[in-house]
């Protein structure tokens, strides 16, 4: 407990301090955000310093490998996969600010690149690991079709946190609660090092949330985006927890299915669902502050987290 612990703190001291260094050398070089002109409430955020992503990677990284124990070779794997992920957001990033636009990769590039990482992480995973998920206690052998279940995991949980990335400290906050909760049923069943990874980006997080939070200062962009999702995709499927993340992570769900629906349903009907997607958006045409919509958010991400907790510590016997 004590090490998770130690972790989360020495991820949230690391980011206080290279948080202010990064912020100045992303104005220094007027890394910037462009707002795409149609969400027209954030108007006022166009030219807000991005690629922030890096302040959570490296804090993260630095506290996982001190308070790491024992065999490195997966929990180094996991941050390997974040790390390409990032990659692949850096290069977003990269040519949204050489070009001054709100486009960067083109999205069948970007799956390319999510599949192409996937595909080594599945492959990994069947020869190495096996092909079972856990959910609550039951074990499903997928056999081969753990492939195919992997690559659309990661596609899948990758987009919806880089879809969440909307807000003010949204993507940061929901996802600091969900891995604090993930961490917690990481540590029950034995994934100590996981564990360990899981809280040192808690606390990283939660150091980046003194830059991110509302009003930002800076973005984490398709940089941190991209390699949080990357993370999070890649702590469930090492753990074979898979289908515990939508549980917990419901809001990465509703988000990804607001944004699927309103595109299959305007290209159907050229009427829209919602007033604008993702769903967090549509609350904030309504009228909500995103100061509120973000609240709400780590709320429910923080009901359901306690929920799966006490759940799995029932079915473990813990409790």
């Amino acid at each position: 407990m004590l090490n998770y612990l130690l972790a989360g703190l020495a991820g949230l001291a690391i980011a206080i301090i290279i948080g202010l260094p990064i912020l100045k050398l992303c104005r220094k070089f007027h890394i910037s955000q462009t707002i795409l002109h149609y969400v027209d409430k954030h108007v006022g955020k166009s030219g807000t310093p991005t690629m922030g992503g890096f302040i959570f990677i490296l804090s993260g990284i630095v506290s996982s490998l001190i308070f790491i124990r024992g065999d490195f070779y997966l929990p180094i794997l996991i941050l390997l996969t974040m790390l390409g992920y990032g990659l692949l957001g850096f290069l977003d990033d990269y040519i949204k600010i050489k070009f001054h636009k709100n486009e960067g990769l083109k999205p069948y590039q970007k799956i390319i690149g999510q599949v192409a990482i996937s595909l080594i992480i599945a492959f990994f995973v069947f020869f190495k690991l096996g092909c079972q998920l856990d959910f609550f206690g039951l074990k499903l052998n997928l056999g081969l079709f753990i492939i195919p279940f992997i690559v659309v995991f990661y596609v899948a949980v990758t987009n919806s946190v880089n879809l969440l990335d909307g807000l003010d400290g949204l993507a940061s906050g929901v996802s600091g609660i969900y891995l604090l909760f993930f961490g917690a049923i990481l540590a029950l069943t034995g994934f100590n090092n996981y564990a360990v990874i899981s809280f040192a980006f808690v606390g990283a997080l939660l150091g980046f949330l003194f830059f991110n939070g509302f009003p930002a200062k800076i973005f984490m962009g398709d940089t941190g985006s991209l390699a949080l999702g990357g993370l999070i995709a890649s702590l469930a499927t090492m753990s074979g927890l898979e289908l515990i993340l939508p549980l917990i992570g419901i809001l990465y769900v509703l988000t990804a299915l607001s944004d699927i629906l309103q595109v299959g349903y305007y290209k159907k009907t050229h009427k829209r669902i919602f007033k604008m997607a993702p769903l967090h958006h549509h609350f904030e045409q309504q009228g909500v502050h995103e100061n509120r919509i973000v609240i709400v958010y780590i709320l429910i991400t923080l009901v359901c987290g306690l929920a799966c907790l006490i759940g799995y510590m029932a079915v473990t016997g813990v409790i």
